[in-house]
Formats: C-alpha cells, sequence, structure tokens
C-alpha cells in the first residue's frame, strides 16, 4: 500500500480560509480607505528583492543576521524574502523617482525566521503607509494621525501613543557614544543578551526585554539631551501638531527600532487588550538616510506598519471588529435537470446579488440543505411548474415565507424583500 504524504502548512504559517477570511478582506478595505481619505495610492511591490536592499537596513539586527528568508535563484542572483515593508518602497522610489512627496500604502506578507508567537508568525502580514520626499514635521503628524484614524475605524479603544526621538544620525552617533560609555561602567549589572551589544550596537540595549536591564536603564543618559536645536524643534514641531488634532501621546525614551535606519520621530501605537509584552500593533518613524542608503539622493521618508494578525487578536480582545457580515443573498434550488439553475443564478449574478447553486443533480431535499447551510436569506426554486409558468418560488429562510413571482420580476422583488 502506498503511503499518502501528509502535507501540511510550514511551521509558523497558517491558512486563512472562509468565512474567517472575510474578516481580512473587511480589515483591508478599512485601511484602504482611510490611506484614500489622506492622499494615499496602493503600491505594490515584489515579494523578493536583492538582499542586499535588506541589508542596507541594518547589518547588525537580527532581522538581517538571523531572521530573513534568503535564498540563491537559479541565475545566481542572491535574494531574499521581504522581512519588512519600508526598503522595497524606498528602493522602488530609488528605481522610479516618483513626484515627491509620494505617499503610497502597502498590504503585503513579510517572512522571518524567528519563533513563532500569537500574532506574529514566521509569515505574517502587514498593512502600511510611507511618505517619501518631505522632512516636514507636519507630515510625521499626518502619518501617526493615520494610524490613529485606522485604529479608531476598527473601534480599538484600549491603547495607548508613545514616541520617542532620536535626532539626526550625527545626534544619535555621538548620544551612542555617551550611551556605550554609561553601559560599560554597569556591563556587570546588565542581563549577559544585553551586555553582548555594549560594543556593537549600544542603542539596542535600550530595546531590551529584560526587567533587571530595563530598570537599571531608567538611570541611564536620555537622547532627548543630547539632541541638536534643530532636531529639538522638529520633535516639539511633531508634539504640537498633534496636541491640536487632540491625539494624546506619551514620552517614551525606551522606545528604539531594531533597524538602524530611523531618524527623528519614532512612534508606536501600544495595546493593553492582549496582556502581554508584545503590546505594539502599530509602529514606525522617520527614516531620512534610508534613501540615500539604496543608491537614491539624500530624500527624507516616514510611515508606519502594522501587523494584521496582532490587530486582529486585539480586536477580538477587546470585541470589536467582529466577523464581517458577507451573508449569502440567494441559493438557486433547480428540480428541472435542464439550464435553469445555471442562467437564473448568472442573472442574479449580474444585478449584483450574490449568488450560489447546487450541483451535482442533487434532490430537492438534498439542495433545500445546501441552501440552509449556506446561511443564504433567499431560496430561488426553480421546479417543472415554475419553468412551465415561467416563474420562480422565492423562500425566504429567516421567516419560512414563500412567494411565487414572474421569472422577469424577480430581481427586483429581491430587493425589495432585502431591503426590508
Amino acid at each position: 500500500m502506498v503511503e499518502r504524504p501528509d502535507f501540511r502548512a510550514p511551521k509558523g504559517t497558517q491558512d486563512v480560509l472562509p468565512p474567517n477570511s472575510a474578516r481580512w478582506e473587511a480589515l483591508l478595505a478599512t485601511f484602504a480607505e482611510v490611506a484614500r481619505r489622506f492622499g494615499y495610492g496602493l503600491i505594490q511591490s515584489p515579494m523578493f528583492e536583492d538582499i542586499g536592499v535588506f541589508q542596507r537596513i541594518g547589518e547588525g539586527t537580527d532581522v538581517v543576521a538571523k531572521e530573513m528568508y534568503d535564498f540563491e535563484d537559479k541565475g545566481g542572483r542572491h535574494l531574499a524574502l521581504r522581512p519588512e515593508g519600508t526598503a522595497p518602497v524606498a528602493r522602488a522610489w530609488v528605481q522610479h523617482r516618483p513626484a515627491v512627496p509620494w505617499k503610497v500604502w502597502y498590504a503585503t506578507p513579510a517572512f522571518r525566521y524567528e519563533q513563532p508567537q500569537a500574532g506574529r508568525l514566521r509569515q505574517h502580514h502587514q498593512v502600511g503607509v510611507e511618505c517619501i520626499g518631505s522632512a516636514d514635521p507636519h507630515v510625521d503628524v499626518e502619518i501617526i494621525a493615520l494610524g490613529h484614524a485606522y485604529l479608531c475605524a476598527l473601534g480599538l479603544q484600549q491603547w495607548r501613543l508613545v514616541l520617542n526621538f532620536m535626532g539626526t544620525p550625527a545626534d544619535r552617533e555621538a548620544y551612542g557614544a555617551i550611551l556605550q560609555a554609561w553601559l560599560r561602567t554597569r556591563a556587570s549589572e546588565i542581563a549577559p543578551a544585553d551586555a553582548a551589544k555594549i560594543d556593537t550596537h549600544p542603542l539596542r540595549v535600550l530595546d531590551t526585554k529584560d526587567p533587571v536591564t530595563a530598570a537599571l536603564l531608567l538611570e541611564a543618559p536620555r537622547m532627548a539631551d543630547h539632541l541638536d536645536s534643530a532636531s529639538r524643534a522638529h520633535g516639539e514641531a511633531v508634539q504640537d501638531g498633534l496636541q491640536a488634532l487632540g491625539i494624546a501621546f506619551e514620552i517614551d525614551p525606551s522606545l528604539v527600532r531594531g533597524l538602524d535606519y530611523y531618524t527623528h520621530t519614532l512612534f508606536e501605537f501600544q495595546s493593553s487588550a492582549l496582556g502581554t509584552a508584545q503590546s505594539a500593533i502599530l509602529g514606525g518613524g522617520r527614516y531620512d538616510g534610508l534613501i540615500e542608503q539604496l543608491g537614491g539622493p539624500p530624500t527624507p521618508g516616514i510611515g508606519f506598519g502594522s501587523g494584521i494578525e496582532r490587530v486582529l487578536l486585539t480586536c477580538d480582545a477587546e470585541g470589536v471588529f467582529g466577523p464581517a457580515n458577507r451573508r449569502l443573498e440567494c441559493f438557486v434550488i433547480d428540480t428541472t435537470g435542464g439550464t435553469a439553475a445555471i442562467t437564473l443564478t448568472q442573472a442574479l449574478r449580474q444585478a449584483g446579488l450574490s449568488a450560489d447553486r447546487s450541483f451535482d443533480d442533487r434532490s430537492m431535499k438534498a439542495q433545500m440543505k445546501a441552501a440552509v447551510k449556506s446561511s443564504a436569506r433567499l431560496a430561488l426554486i426553480v421546479g417543472e411548474q415554475e419553468e412551465a409558468d415561467g416563474t420562480v418560488s422565492v423562500r425566504d429562510l429567516d421567516h419560512t415565507e414563500q412567494t411565487t413571482v414572474d421569472i422577469a420580476d424577480v430581481v427586483s422583488h429581491i430587493r425589495k424583500v432585502l431591503d426590508r
């Protein structure tokens, strides 16, 4: 006996099936509508890029060093599946040079070889926006306001917005040296995994998940105290803009990003609904040096990403944005054995109604069971008598009412029933 293979989705991935996938559709539609209102258009970029595109985001980061899915294709090119959404958009701008400010949104899978956790799989999915070409702090405000509008459109309320300001690369380098010197004096008190970053990437110690290190860092020098006047003015303008919009925020000196391209404004919407350390549901920041690293002219940019899986878990925890109501409107039942089912179903669909039918010459009883199982509102029955009379029997499956109508009037009758 031949053993059949037992193929399953790879570890850290999942299948999203109907009807649950309708909720994903609704989320994407919500995000697309919010982005449209803010003047952002959809970008579709390749799922894989030259590995150099992602190496520019930070050679020493875990994303680049440990988590990327990279491979050599049949032409000998070293490629990588995208681990995040910003770098491909920046590469696209460098290649095509659209007019600025260039405002785009995306929805994409992202791939990271990391230990799967709730809401963060090896293939997870993100929505995000990028605005390239303006250094105005009010663009930072607009991007944050867009994220705020998206979360509000989903009905989420149990979150807080935190900000930090990284300044320019020069500010970051100067502060990094100060922080490094301080950390070296306290290295014996820091968790070993964090202590290993002191000599190579001291700022990443700020992003620790270790409670001992986190407590010690409350005594560390603050980046805000080591920004130049222009960087401080940028941060103040962002805060003023958010206050003008009535968007509450907090300053969190420990907020840093694992990717090296960030400058000036960093922000994160953190949810308390999940009750876990992994509380970020939307985050991003400014990246005024990334375009240049990818071969373009010095060009500012800012954006954010938001994981779909984690946001939906957060919606579940808050009891909002429930399953999408994608109820089937009509189910056609044909006992004549002819073409009535195929023609009537097609006519309904062309009229803009959702319609389905049975196949395989099932009995009337089996077709009615299928109609009930489909959760359709109406069953449209065509038997020999209806076919002879040019009529259709319309049964309301919610109220067990049945009416016979002329086939020419069936669409208008259905619309009246659905509108009631």
